[in-house]
């Protein structure tokens, strides 16, 4: 049996981020290592009902207490109960899965918490914001929200080439997700066709959306733009 005096149930310091349909691991140890394979050992979200996502009593999972839409995704690593690894594997992941979860041994009163946040990132939507008179261009407004963590944006021309854009503006939300914007002005000397690219590389994530601008869009100075275009998405 582990000793409670000398054990304490360690979660990660960061939140855990996944992407809807991936698998995800949910860390959580025992410290110093110690067998909790004997140990009544529990995952649960205090908003659900019921609350338990994962119960492990008896050297067995058992199942008919789990939330319904948890039956047939979790798994503890029953092989690392003896090395004091609880973690949680949990399989095709839902945006409803987000929230925080308790990873618990109850009977010794040792508890962590961690923070699943599912990835809802919207791909970037392109508009006509205007026209920049002084340098003879129209001005193009990018917009993405739903990310975690903070993600830069790129505009790229039609070669791969970086633009100079303005400063991204970046608003985090009560539900800690990102939206990110950002303004650039296309000139005739660049390509017709602009990319604007979002990209988280800690999740190896990106998104992009292309918009081809016609000559008649890209005005000489003084002239007005037309405000017809054209937009794809590429989402990876």
């Amino acid at each position: 049996m582990v000793r409670p005096a000398f054990v304490h149930v360690v979660g990660p310091h960061q939140p855990v981020v996944a992407l809807v349909d991936d698998d995800v691991i949910l860390p959580c140890h025992v410290e110093p290592a110690e067998d909790v394979t004997a140990e009544i050992l529990e995952w649960t979200r205090s908003d659900l009902n019921p609350r338990f996502v994962h119960v492990w009593r008896s050297g067995q999972d058992l199942v008919n207490t789990r939330n319904p839409s948890y039956r047939g995704r979790t798994s503890l690593f029953i092989n690392e109960l003896k090395h004091g690894n609880i973690s949680l594997k949990l399989s095709r992941v839902k945006l409803s899965d987000e929230g925080t979860y308790e990873c618990s041994i109850p009977l010794m009163g040792k508890k962590s918490f961690v923070k699943l946040v599912v990835d809802a990132a919207t791909s970037p939507v392109i508009s006509l914001s205007g026209i920049d008179k002084n340098r003879g261009g129209v001005v193009l407004q990018c917009e993405s929200a739903g990310w975690y963590p903070e993600p830069e944006l790129l505009w790229l021309d039609g070669e791969g080439n970086l633009l100079s854009a303005g400063p991204t503006e970046t608003l985090r939300g009560p539900d800690d997700l990102y939206t990110v914007s950002s303004r650039v002005t296309v000139e005739k000397r660049h390509s017709n066709n602009i990319t604007c690219r979002v990209q988280q590389k800690k999740i190896s994530q990106n998104r992009e959306t292309h918009i081809h601008v016609p000559d008649a869009e890209v005005p000489l100075r003084g002239s007005s733009p037309k405000t017809k275009n054209k937009t794809s998405c590429v989402s990876r």
